[in-house]
Order: structure tokens, then sequence, then C-alpha cells
């Protein structure tokens, strides 16, 4: 898991694609304003949508602690992903100052 503050830099140095991997109710009772995708890790479809994602660019997830996002990561890594990181739990990145919608 890389802190908030390194993500940060990681998204001033190159671009990425976020993704909450929490379910669909916690991503609509608020989520990381930059989010581009919520692809829920406990649904049957997770594997499936991620083969439209492209394989070369970078990916940061992140859920309610960390650890569906730490899963996440290693399912990614097992599907061809190299650059996959996991940001960690929302609350965390609030608080490092990530606005919240």
């Amino acid at each position: 898991m890389i802190p908030p503050q390194k993500f940060k830099e990681l998204l001033n140095e190159e671009s990425g694609v976020i993704i909450d991997v929490r379910t669909k109710g916690e991503y609509q009772n608020g989520h990381i304003k930059k989010t581009d995708y919520n692809y829920d890790l406990s649904s049957a479809n997770f594997e499936q949508n991620l083969q439209k994602l492209d394989k070369g660019k970078n990916y940061f997830l992140y859920c309610r602690s960390g650890a569906r996002s730490g899963r996440a990561t290693q399912i990614m890594k097992r599907n061809g992903f190299e650059n996959v990181y996991n940001i960690g739990g929302i609350q965390s990145l609030v608080s490092a100052g990530f606005e919240k919608e």
C-alpha cells in the first residue's frame, strides 16, 4: 500500500486511472471525486471489467480500509497489469486532501 502523499506525487508525475473497488452502495455514499470506475471486487463481474482496461496504463485502487484494494491489486497483477497501486482507504485519502463527492 502506498501512502496518500506518494499517490499525490505519482498523479502529478503521470496520469492514471482511479478505481474504487467497494460495493455500489458504498460508492454512492461517497467516493473520491477523481474516481474513474467503481468495480466492486465482490461482484462476479470484477475480472470481466478488467478486460475492458488498457494494461499499459497506471491504476490506483482504493476501498474502505485498503484490504479489498490490496486483493484487487493482486488480481490485476495476475491478469497482466504491471502498474497497479493500492492507495488504501477512502478516509485516509480524504484526510490527505482528496475531494470526496
